[in-house]
């Protein structure tokens, strides 16, 4: 690793968080469509649900988190694009800088501007009636679960990034993650399901993601499903690195 990793990853850190804060709509567009089907979901279809519990809200808040970090994640691989595609990147490289200084700025960014637009989602959330009786440990384990899968799904998107041909493929990559929570115990249970939706629901990983934060949330037992949720977000975060350096070592030679 290069002695000046860490100066020059600062360095790019606060190039990337320059732009979002220059453009501040992103982190609230990201927040646009949870919060919407949050509203929607608690006040419209909310009734008719049979989610085993009164409040609804405390039920698909996790789904609603997740959602928000695979929106927000498309953002890395949209400025990632640009940075390719106006030669930015081999300007990087001419400099007596850490390559992968590069990527783990746009990383990094995307871990503070997704933390940003989660904070807003829980602040609507509580205005809504969510209720948590979790303690700090709980909260804290949440928060490094949500870490863990904003990372796993950033460098899937630093490989879209590098990867496209065109603004709109860098970006489109998230839907399918968007779309992935619906398909899973974030809106209603499992067992309502048919067999064999309800088989791939139990068995993709935003099931156990969004079990274990709600178990968490509401202080009860979280099971094997916290260690199925890590070694998902773990065994993704792995497996992405390593083709997304991949993926910018092509670029760079």
């Amino acid at each position: 690793m290069n002695e000046h990793f860490f100066s020059d990853m600062s360095v790019m850190l606060g190039r990337s968080m320059r732009h979002i804060m220059r453009s501040m709509d992103t982190i609230f567009t990201v927040c646009i469509t949870p919060i919407a089907m949050m509203l929607l979901f608690v006040y419209v279809f909310g009734g008719a649900i049979q989610s085993g519990t009164d409040n609804y809200v405390n039920y698909l808040l996790p789904g609603i988190l997740l959602i928000a970090i695979a929106s927000g994640i498309a953002y890395t691989s949209y400025r990632l694009f640009l940075d390719k595609q106006k030669g930015i990147i081999e300007r990087f490289h001419s400099m007596p800088i850490s390559r992968s200084a590069v990527l783990w700025g746009h990383v990094l960014t995307s871990l503070v501007s997704n933390a940003i637009s989660l904070v807003i989602i829980i602040a609507v959330a509580l205005i809504m009636g969510f209720r948590s009786s979790a303690g700090v440990l709980p909260w804290l384990a949440v928060a490094g679960i949500l870490i863990l899968f904003t990372l796993a799904l950033t460098w899937v998107a630093t490989i879209a990034g590098l990867s496209a041909k065109s603004v709109e493929g860098a970006s489109a990559f998230s839907y399918p993650l968007i779309f992935l929570p619906f398909i899973s115990s974030a809106f209603v249970p499992t067992d309502s399901m048919p067999s064999v939706v309800r088989a791939f629901a139990d068995n993709q990983p935003v099931t156990s993601i969004v079990e274990t934060i709600r178990a968490l949330l509401s202080n009860q037992p979280v099971g094997n499903d916290i260690w199925v949720a890590l070694a998902w977000c773990v065994g993704i975060l792995i497996v992405a690195y390593l083709f997304a350096v991949r993926a910018y070592r092509r670029k760079a030679a």
